[in-house]
């Protein structure tokens, strides 16, 4: 990704705040699917300002479904949601089984300045539970704007390949790549996926889970 988001675009993600509660899974699921595959993120997954059916994971569930494959998806993206919130929503995800985790978190730490130490702990927190729980994990890169200066921004697009490696999660370097800036493909706010954005956005992120979701 050659171009930075701008700080103030980025800083909606942090001020947009649902609760994390009763988060139902995407529409439609195959009748006795026999895999779950869960994304555990923000807005950009919950799909802020699009029908749940224009969601990047409701789009994923319908390829899965069109395609043949028996497995139901479960979107737990809450907006404004950072790490730690990611971290404490783990029992309410694993009241059901999940065979892949996609953890899409940490742009909100970013924004709100917290340590990059503490981001570091929670995704590291994040993947290990899935991993006890059995599933097969996944997780997706964030990137900061220029603002953040050179220094935060190198250490944090770092933060992603280096876990990925050492949690063995499989990585899909940015969640937006070939999205962000993109007035065609964004809403008014300048950040949140369009509907051809989101479409864009599932396309990367089915590039990187097609591969876990062979039976």
């Amino acid at each position: 990704m050659n171009r930075m988001i701008p700080l103030a675009l980025l800083f909606l993600l942090a001020c947009d705040r649902r609760e994390a509660v009763q988060i139902p899974p995407v529409a439609p699921v195959p009748v006795n699917a026999r895999h779950t595959v869960a994304f555990l993120g923000d807005s950009l997954t919950a799909g802020l300002g699009l029908p749940e059916s224009k969601a990047y994971p409701a789009l994923i569930q319908a390829r899965l479904g069109a395609e043949g494959r028996s497995w139901k998806v479960v979107n737990a993206g809450v907006s404004g949601d950072t790490t730690a919130g990611g971290l404490a929503r783990m029992d309410w995800l694993y009241r059901q089984r999940v065979d892949v985790l996609v953890v899409a978190l940490g742009a909100n730490d970013g924004l709100r300045g917290l340590p990059l130490k503490e981001t570091e702990a929670n995704l590291r927190a994040i993947l290990r539970r899935g991993r006890q729980e059995g599933s097969r994990l996944v997780l997706v890169g964030m990137q900061m704007p220029e603002n953040l200066g050179p220094d935060y921004r190198k250490s944090f697009a770092a933060l992603y390949p280096r876990l990925a490696k050492e949690e063995g999660a499989r990585l899909i370097p940015f969640l937006l790549e070939g999205v962000a800036l993109d007035p065609s493909l964004n809403q008014a706010d300048g950040i949140h996926p369009n509907e051809a954005g989101a479409r864009k956005v599932a396309e990367t992120v089915w590039r990187g889970l097609e591969p876990m979701l062979r039976d």
